[in-house]
């Protein structure tokens, strides 16, 4: 019963780490899904395939700087790339740079800072900053991620 016991508290570390990965795959992917969610419908107001709302691309704008604001490098923790097992699109780069994946993901900040703001006064606003959004996603997806 004891070696039951001791096996038992010496596999808990090990139960921790695999749901601080998953727990930790599953906030990047729901990051990177809210992400989309919002860019695409500020893109969908900005082609005319959605009737431009003021109050609708105002609050894309705000979730996209909300959403920035969260520190998702902190979510590439060990036990979480492809070189662990784990399928993803985020390349092991990120992990083997991680100061300059920081570094873009803080252009990524500094693009959607204001956005909601800056998308209001009518469809040709949301253009400029889907530009600099758009520019900062690039940045980051053309060295870390999978294409």
């Amino acid at each position: 019963m004891r070696l039951i016991l001791a096996a038992a508290i010496a596999a808990l570390p090990m139960i921790a780490h695999a749901d601080a990965a998953e727990d930790a795959l599953e906030a990047r992917q729901g990051f990177m899904k809210m992400l989309s969610i919002n860019m695409g419908t500020l893109s969908g107001m900005a082609k005319g395939d959605i009737a431009y709302d003021e109050a609708a691309a105002t609050t894309a704008g705000n979730n996209l700087e909300a959403l920035t604001g969260y520190a998702v490098p902190a979510l590439f923790i060990e036990g979480t790339s492809t070189d662990d097992g784990v399928e993803t699109e985020a390349l092991p780069a990120i992990w083997e740079n991680s100061e300059d994946f920081a570094s873009k993901f803080s252009g990524l900040q500094e693009a959607a800072a204001g956005a909601g703001a800056a998308v209001a006064g009518g469809q040709e606003s949301i253009g400029p900053v889907l530009q600099q959004l758009g520019g900062a996603c690039k940045d980051c997806h053309d060295d870390y991620r999978e294409d």
